[in-house]
């Protein structure tokens, strides 16, 4: 093909990529802009990607108690980090038993884990094995036992770690490595991409957790910031829906920052894993792509 066709559909491509950036970028610097705007303004003019009449009452009015804030981030930072670390650990710890070739059961387990995606359980017998069998109800394990293992999880684990070559585990053990020094020291530095990709994915749901939350935890000390939040954005909701019952309360509607209070709670929520993904980039993108190399 002629260099100028190549440059076409390199320009092209450009173009399009730039296109779907700008479509995922646009929305959260609209509600960035919308969280720093005056709500006067935003009653009175709508949205606009440039913040007007800048202020941070919005981001003020939430953290009118910055002892919960606080206290409900360290709540979900630890459920992160525990949670995304003891994922990680038995979704690669399961992946690489069902990917060794010399496993006799490794169908029948690949069809076990399988299994488990097509049929779900319930609500019901979910909350009394959580509360009833386990004992983990009002405890901060009810927001991370439910996320250590999905059997996606341990799939994708699966045909990454199955691209290890036999040979390599083999002449460990002839050097006589043992089964877990072989896993720690030799299939998890070759699975970090694999690692990084299954750890974003992790992190983000448990980051996210909110459901379980609400069903199981009732001591305020264990509220998580997803909880909190939808909570105050749902007094936010009251409050907007129901002006006679603010005013009858005292509460003065044009002095409570709603809409840009509801953008605020947004960047409290989606910010910090915005962070982490940039760091994780690099793996995340080797092992989404190393699957469809041969080896």
């Amino acid at each position: 093909m002629p260099s100028g066709g190549i440059s076409i559909i390199r320009v092209a491509f450009h173009t399009l990529l730039g296109c779907l950036t700008a479509m995922f970028v646009i929305p959260f610097v609209l509600v960035i802009s919308i969280s720093l705007s005056n709500q006067g303004w935003l009653n009175a003019h709508g949205f606009s990607l440039w913040p007007h009449g800048l202020t941070l009452l919005a981001y003020r009015f939430i953290l009118q108690e910055p002892g919960i804030i606080l206290r409900a981030y360290g709540v979900t930072i630890f459920v992160t980090v525990v949670g995304t670390t003891c994922s990680i650990f038995l979704t690669t710890l399961i992946g690489y038993v069902i990917s060794r070739p010399d496993y006799a059961y490794r169908r029948v387990t690949t069809l076990y884990i399988f299994f488990t995606m097509l049929f779900s359980g319930g609500l019901v017998p979910f909350y009394l094995l959580m509360t009833k069998y386990l004992h983990l109800g009002d405890t901060i394990w009810a927001m991370i036992v439910p996320g250590l293992l999905s059997p996606f999880y341990i799939l994708v684990m699966k045909g990454f770690l199955s691209k290890i070559p036999v040979e390599i585990i083999e002449s460990a053990k002839i050097d006589g490595a043992s089964e877990w020094r072989i896993f720690f020291r030799l299939v998890l530095p070759l699975a970090t991409p694999a690692l990084a990709t299954v750890g974003v994915f992790a992190a983000f749901g448990f980051w996210s957790e909110w459901f379980n939350a609400l069903l199981f935890i009732t001591n305020q000390n264990l509220v998580p910031i997803q909880l909190l939040l939808y909570r105050i954005f749902e007094n936010i909701q009251m409050i907007t829906s129901n002006p006679q019952a603010a005013s009858a309360l005292g509460i003065n509607m044009n002095a409570v920052p709603t809409t840009a209070a509801m953008m605020a709670l947004v960047v409290f929520v989606a910010g910090p894993t915005l962070l982490l993904f940039p760091l994780l980039r690099r793996f995340y993108v080797q092992g989404l792509t190393v699957g469809s190399l041969k080896g």
